[in-house]
């Protein structure tokens, strides 16, 4: 999108230089005027009412004056208008005065964080899942954000009065973020299963993704954002979990999953055991076994191997002659 802020380039004059010449003025007028009225009956009246006059205009263009002094702080910036038209941005720091005529408003270009509420969204197999982020964003462009969103509107639903300050047209804009930042992040979950529950596929998921849907997440409010002249820092996503009616039954699943991936470890690795200890009878000698008593010690050992409770041996004393 094209970017239409631009540095002021008005008269810029020194604010403590205007500051000490708007003093004398004041001091000027005060005394004008009451010298006038001191010389309003000793000497000519229009000498005088001459001197009153020129006392208040130059006072009324004192106070004029003295709405021409602002100050920014290390990244501000005063956005200002002649007469309704843009006239670019000053971003500064320290004390100035500019044609008090130009009307000004306040931005912060200050990072800001926004911690957003999980909110409940359907993955791509259609599960019912809990998602939040954490997003990072600051102000990029100025005109964009008075000017191509409702900012100020905004900001006076909320505080009942025209949003002039910082604080209200800044509070206007996080909100806007928190709206689009809840829509972009439902679009991103919903393109991505939770998980890859039967390890089958090797597609990327929401708890699996990690950086790569984090930056697939920031490009997607980067798009959304752009309109009101703001850039993401950083998003992440730092809540995920299945939604509270379908938890009780995901956990099972995965209990289940786990259990059946144990037994297979535990089956494989008994038959490797059984396997080595018949290889070892044979190897040295120690006892022939018949097919029969084969079947019978590996009925035995997968028993005692793949059972869950520990096996209690019984010792057969029925071949011992007495």
């Amino acid at each position: 999108m094209e970017n239409k802020e631009f540095q002021f380039n008005g008269v810029v004059m020194n604010g403590f230089l205007m500051l000490f010449v708007n003093i004398v003025i004041l001091i000027m007028s005060i005394y004008g005027i009451i010298s006038g009225f001191s010389l309003l009956h000793s000497t000519d009246g229009h000498t005088a009412g001459g001197i009153i006059v020129c006392s208040i205009v130059l006072l009324i263009a004192n106070i004029i004056m003295w709405r021409g002094c602002l100050m920014l702080e290390p990244n501000e910036a005063r956005v200002t208008t002649w007469f309704g038209e843009y006239s670019g941005t000053f971003s500064e720091t320290g004390f100035y005065w500019i044609n008090p005529f130009y009307g000004t408003k306040k931005v912060s270009l200050r990072a800001r964080n926004l911690d957003a509420e999980p909110i409940k969204v359907n993955d791509k197999t259609g599960n019912p899942v809990m998602i939040g982020l954490v997003l990072v964003w600051k102000l990029k462009d100025t005109y964009k954000a008075l000017f191509e969103v409702d900012s100020q509107t905004m900001a006076s639903i909320s505080q009942g009065q025209m949003g002039t300050d910082v604080r209200s047209i800044m509070n206007a804009l996080e909100r806007f973020v928190r709206v689009q930042s809840d829509a972009a992040l439902r679009q991103v979950a919903g393109q991505y299963a939770y998980d890859d529950e039967d390890n089958k596929t090797n597609e990327l998921t929401l708890r699996g993704g990690g950086e790569e849907i984090n930056d697939q997440l920031e490009q997607k409010l980067n798009e959304r954002l752009a309109l009101a002249g703001i850039e993401v820092v950083e998003a992440r996503i730092n809540y995920l979990a299945y939604a509270p009616e379908i938890a009780a039954v995901m956990l099972r699943r995965q209990q289940a999953s786990a259990i059946i991936t144990a037994r297979e470890k535990i089956v494989e690795g008994a038959v490797s055991m059984v396997k080595m200890a018949l290889d070892k009878l044979s190897n040295e000698e120690i006892v022939e076994l018949d097919d029969d008593k084969k079947a019978a010690m590996v009925s035995n050992l997968l028993v005692v191997l793949c059972g869950d409770d520990s096996a209690q041996p019984v010792v057969n004393t029925g071949t011992l002659n007495h």
